[in-house]
């Protein structure tokens, strides 16, 4: 097992929500939970509002010109653990396997330290809930909850297993790719394994189509032009006798483009059109949920990064960009900020079903992230 910190408050939150993941739009226990944490900070300065499943609250400023935000997403997924935790989720089927658990603890962190002593800028806590799907952050964004306590620059960190504790990596410009889910269904007609001649077997329609997607990337698409099509789940026919008469493909796409992204769609939509006249079939296509790319504001980046170096505690490194999905995306869109990799040191990476986090992470991350603000609102 992972070793762990000390139980300090926050990394006693964090092993509590460890146990009660829950899906998007559905965090009913992880939100109480949150809401009577945020019930015993000093109450003089914040004030607090639900949005659905999620909480925004808002920390007064002593004298404020300005909003800075902290985000903190709050789903699991659907993953039976496989940790030696002894705080293990209680949920079957569900886990914490993307560090959401540990993004609460620090945001609660953040939280109370400005409830005890407020800066001189309000911040905004935003606790968001269904990042892993259908996405909770653009609608969010459009919220009157949030619309009148909209931050002029917003932060938000994500795990990194591969990095060790005391570690935190990020770059200006584009930090995660933009990101569309991708779900076909195609219809034919079943039929005997004996009479093939009088069906449309839609086995043999998805197998060939799963080919010809690959072909996007490697011949579609500029080959210095980083993009992804991966097709994760087949489902097709019901007996080994039976021609199958449907058959659905799920996958997702990654581009670090959104033209790109574009492009990759319309082909899958030209692909299409030419796999039903060749098998004499329907095919449906859905996109699911998409993620708007994560852009780090080159200017507060760099600040930041500087500053960090200076004054904090951790290792800064420059990274590279990663084909990961953010819906944190939607808040950079519209609000100037960054995103950065916490070093959380387990050998299982994200969404594996083993992954432990080092609990050593949280209280130096809150510290990192108290001190930059504290210091960025002194800057006038």
């Amino acid at each position: 097992m992972t070793p762990v910190a000390s139980e300090s408050p926050f990394v006693r939150l964090r092993r509590e929500l460890h146990q009660i993941p829950e899906p998007g739009f559905q965090e009913f226990k992880t939100q109480a939970l949150l809401l009577e944490t945020i019930a015993k900070l000093p109450q003089e300065h914040i004030e607090v509002r639900t949005w659905k499943t999620g909480i925004i609250v808002r920390v007064k400023g002593t004298a404020p010109t300005r909003r800075f935000g902290y985000r903190a997403d709050m789903d699991g997924l659907p993953i039976p653990e496989e940790t030696s935790y002894p705080f293990r989720s209680q949920h079957p089927g569900f886990m914490h396997a993307c560090g959401h658990d540990l993004h609460m603890a620090i945001g609660m962190g953040v939280l109370s330290s400005f409830a005890a002593k407020p800066m001189k800028d309000d911040l905004i806590v935003i606790f968001q809930p269904a990042e892993e799907g259908p996405g909770g952050a653009l609608p969010m964004l459009e919220s009157e909850e949030l619309r009148d306590w909209m931050p002029d620059q917003m932060v938000a960190l994500h795990i990194a297993p591969e990095y060790p504790v005391g570690t935190i990596a990020t770059k200006p410009g584009i930090l995660f790719a933009n990101t569309s889910e991708l779900f076909i269904d195609l219809t034919g007609k079943g039929g005997h394994a004996a009479f093939p001649h009088l069906a449309n077997d839609m086995v043999v329609a998805a197998s060939q189509f799963v080919g010809q997607l690959q072909t996007i990337v490697a011949r579609n698409i500029n080959p210095l032009d980083p993009a992804v099509i991966t097709i994760g789940k087949i489902e097709g026919g019901t007996k080994q006798n039976i021609i199958a008469e449907k058959a659905r493909l799920e996958g997702t796409i990654r581009t670090m483009s959104i033209d790109t992204m574009k492009k990759i769609k319309s082909r899958i939509e030209a692909l299409a059109k030419g796999l039903e006249a060749a098998f004499e079939c329907r095919t449906d296509i859905d996109y699911g949920s998409n993620y708007y790319q994560v852009y780090n504001n080159e200017a507060i980046t760099g600040e930041f990064m500087d500053w960090a170096r200076a004054h904090g505690s951790m290792q800064v490194i420059e990274c590279k960009e990663a084909m990961t999905g953010e819906d944190f995306g939607y808040f950079l869109d519209r609000i100037p900020g960054f995103m950065f990799w916490l070093g959380v040191d387990t050998p299982y990476g994200l969404h594996h079903a083993r992954i432990e986090p080092n609990d050593q992470a949280i209280d130096p991350a809150i510290e990192l992230i108290t001190g930059y603000l504290r210091w960025k609102s002194e800057q006038r």
